[in-house]
């Protein structure tokens, strides 16, 4: 789902980032390193490392929430958006068994809001507008539910008809309102602050432990913040599913599109 330009970029940015990261934690360790001495360190080790303990498992686990966080969030995003496009297209479908007027307008209002979500609406999700789309693409959905509960059967088949129908549209408009819902919400700027504040106590605290051996020390720093870094920058990444350049897209919708627009469906 993703293009390999968007991936690269965030590639770049991640080395740049964690270069970045690991510049200052060894700047920060050799300053730790001259400003007191080996012995005095040394002499500590035991107590500062059942502290370090203490800090380092309390920050793994809200590395692992917040990472557990955003990841369920950018699948629902991705689960929700294929959801919604099968019901847009098994509704398309299904509208053939209709009689006229009602197969005509079902069909022409699935095609026009496949079509302006995934060129209209996609884009907003990424601005000002997220969490709330396109006003279009929700008077199309709107007009779909509408002329599907307005429908009157005639028949007990025609009966059957309209309960599908009725479900589709419920499961699409379900299913947009959980996409809408998961453009804007983020990790919360209380737990951002716990995170990166955490992150540099973490890694920080490691400065303080006496090793007789200097490159050993810093590879060790260099370690943690390479692993700290790149979660969190990851976090970051899929913490809006439909803005970075990791993203959800509107293939989905578009392939669903093309098939109507070809007249045939799977």
């Amino acid at each position: 789902m993703h293009t390999k330009g968007p991936a690269l970029t965030s590639a770049f940015w991640g080395v740049v980032v964690v270069l970045i990261g690991v510049a200052f934690a060894l700047v920060g360790q050799v300053l730790v390193q001259r400003s007191v001495p080996l012995q005095l360190r040394e002499s500590h080790n035991t107590a500062l490392g059942m502290i370090y303990a203490v800090i380092y498992v309390m920050y793994a686990l809200a590395l692992a929430f917040s990472l557990f966080i955003v990841w369920s969030g950018f699948r629902d995003a991705q689960r929700a958006t294929g959801n919604e496009a099968d019901a847009v297209g098994d509704l398309y479908q299904l509208a053939e068994q209709f009689p006229e007027p009602e197969r005509h307008r079902i069909q022409e209002l699935c095609r026009s809001y496949a079509r302006v979500v995934a060129e209209d609406e996609w884009p907003l999700l990424a601005g000002d507008r997220a969490g709330r789309g396109s006003p279009r693409a929700q008077e199309l959905a709107d007009e779909l539910v509408e002329t599907v509960e307005h429908f009157e059967p005639a028949s007990s088949t025609q009966q059957t008809l309209y309960g599908q129908g009725i479900t589709l549209v419920q499961n699409l408009d379900d299913n947009r309102e959980l996409r809408l819902l998961e453009s804007y919400q983020g990790v919360p700027l209380v737990l951002w602050v716990v995170l990166i504040v955490g992150g540099v106590l973490t890694v920080s605290f490691g400065f303080l432990f006496g090793m007789k051996a200097p490159w050993l020390h810093r590879l060790s720093i260099a370690s943690l913040t390479v692993l700290v870094v790149l979660i969190l920058y990851t976090i970051h990444l899929i913490e809006y599913p439909f803005t970075s350049d990791v993203r959800v897209t509107p293939a989905a919708f578009e392939s669903v599109s093309d098939r109507m627009e070809g007249g045939t469906n799977n």
